[in-house]
């Protein structure tokens, strides 16, 4: 199933139709939308549910391989957090390979296969040890990034969304639920390009678990049901070009299979 499609399974959002747009509530229960806005959902693997997308989070450097190779002092040094647009997942389905538009305006296209994980509870100050609570279920995803922008803008001290999100920046298989497959204290993640693999490390490299980054998200957000974190990618990230076929795969779930076009 492509994005677009993807998209319009959602339910449609209207004025006043989420919590806190209206000031009046009889204006709220009058009010005629202008357009319909699709709902961004993705699967839930073994199961009819989809699974609405709030927000799309994503930790910075959460691998010291990857953070010496961005650049970075590698010691545990505060999480970052950025984020991409929710309608910026492509959906790609369990043995198929998805058709990846190779993005505008760059020439430095990168790879960056992450942990995504899924709430379907919020919080605000979540505690470390219930953070996991909060959590569903967990999928592969790639965060694409336009390296060459990101630099650019890192370097002139800009924000850097330009590089980090836009369309189609954040392919991702199903959800699957942690009730069945548990929660990930290590794991194999793996990236093949063209057969080759490129990144191949364990989810207990990570700086910051996952139960750590819910709960530091929690600090600066209150965290609601349909977030997604996409929990840090390990090292060697490069470029791919039009042609070229991406493999992820982590422990316990199938391979993300998409071709560069």
């Amino acid at each position: 199933m492509d994005r677009r499609s993807m998209l319009s399974s959602g339910a449609l959002v209207g004025l006043g139709a989420v919590a806190g747009c209206a000031t009046n509530s009889d204006a709220a229960t009058d009010a005629k939308t202008l357009f319909s806005v699709p709902q961004p959902m993705l699967p839930v693997a073994g199961a009819s549910e989809m699974f609405p997308v709030r927000r799309i989070y994503c930790i910075g450097r959460n691998y010291v391989a990857h953070a010496r190779e961005m650049g970075s002092d590698p010691t545990r040094e505060p999480p970052f957090f950025f984020q991409k647009p929710s309608d910026a997942i492509q959906y790609v389905a369990p043995g198929t390979t998805a058709d990846h538009p190779y993005p505008t305006l760059t020439k430095n296209y990168h790879y960056e296969l992450e942990l995504v994980a899924a709430l379907h509870r919020g919080g605000k100050n979540v505690p470390i040890e219930r953070a996991l609570d909060l959590v569903y279920g967990y999928a592969v995803g790639l965060d694409m990034t336009r390296r060459d922008l990101q630099r650019a803008m890192g370097e002139e001290k800009k924000p850097w969304e330009i590089g980090k999100s836009f369309d189609h920046s954040a392919p991702i298989g199903p959800i699957h639920r942690a009730a069945q497959i548990g929660h990930y204290a290590a794991g194999a993640i793996v990236l093949k390009v063209n057969g080759a693999i490129k990144q191949n490390a364990n989810l207990n490299q990570m700086i910051w678990n996952v139960a750590e980054q819910v709960s530091k998200l929690s600090q600066a957000f209150e965290l609601m049901p349909g977030d997604i974190i996409f929990s840090g990618t390990p090292e060697n990230v490069g470029p791919v070009v039009p042609g070229d076929v991406m493999e992820g795969f982590i422990a316990g779930m199938p391979t993300l299979n998409v071709k560069v076009v």
